[in-house]
């Protein structure tokens, strides 16, 4: 049995958001919400195209800056600290981009290597053996002088996550991990993540609308509609939860003007049809 203190820090926020809203022009994106991630959990935030889910993460990494709210981090409403402040509350978030945006000009290596001689001063020996394990970590063992355009799509999420754990973060973001990728490497990535957290006892944080993956990976699920939050909870409680645009969601149901839009051109096409003689 876990000890009490092993509790109270299993349910200790790293990151709280409270009533963060989000602005781009007269367009609010984020309509005030309010959510803890916990130590060492995976949170997965769900959401279909347009949800706010991207802008939510990079938010929580201050790429995006709240119009209004909190967001508190190690620490520090990261919505108010300064540019220096963040860089080194940036060294303890680990961060893997959509599509991996690894630099196309320098190696598989050099790329890993990269935040290790930006934020540090370790030599050169130390770097090279740090980016080996590092890539080991994530099956790529032998790529450092590989170029990012020799490698597959899968591989190069993996070296995009080696990327993310050079500095050893506390916490590491991942923007739709599996995305563009067939099912059988996208799972090789969902087991990724699961062998890095329970590793390294990080807490994670993925954006993606992929609900097998949300379903494998998640200790808890956020699911983020046109900017609000419709249900936080485990995977069971979401499967449980009745809220309409959740059994949509996870049913998979079409919006209704959907449907009519396809009626409509259904009957533009019988209207338009040559007729046989």
């Amino acid at each position: 049995m876990p000890s009490m203190t092993d509790e109270a820090q299993q349910n200790e926020a790293i990151v709280s958001v409270r009533d963060l809203r989000l602005r781009f022009g007269e367009r609010e994106i984020l309509h005030g919400i309010s959510f803890d991630v916990r130590r060492y959990e995976t949170l997965v935030i769900l959401g279909g195209s347009g949800s706010g889910k991207s802008t939510l993460l990079r938010a929580l990494v201050s790429l995006e800056k709240p119009s209004a709210g909190e967001i508190w981090v190690k620490g520090k409403n990261i919505a108010q600290v300064s540019g220096a402040e963040m860089d080194e509350i940036r060294k303890k978030l680990g961060m893997s981009f959509q599509g991996g945006a690894l630099f196309g000009s320098l190696t598989v290596g050099e790329n890993v290597a990269l935040p290790l001689r930006e934020h540090t001063k370790l030599e050169d020996l130390t770097i090279q053996i740090i980016v080996r394990l590092k890539l080991e970590q994530v099956g790529l063992a032998g790529f450092e002088d590989y170029m990012p355009s020799q490698l597959s799509g899968g591989m190069k999420k993996r070296a995009a996550v080696a990327r993310a754990m050079a500095m050893d973060p506390e916490m590491l973001f991942f923007d739709e991990p599996s995305a563009g990728l067939d099912p059988i490497i996208a799972a090789g990535i969902d087991n990724l993540i699961l062998k890095l957290k329970k590793a390294f006892r990080i807490s994670i944080v993925v954006v993606t609308h992929e609900l097998a993956s949300a379903f494998l990976i998640a200790d808890r699920v956020l699911l983020l509609d046109k900017g609000d939050i419709v249900a936080l909870g485990t995977r069971e409680e979401l499967r449980e939860n009745t809220h309409p645009r959740v059994r949509q969601f996870l049913n998979r149901i079409a919006e209704p003007e959907v449907f009519e839009e396809l009626d409509y051109l259904q009957m533009l096409t019988e209207k338009h049809r040559p007729r046989r003689r």
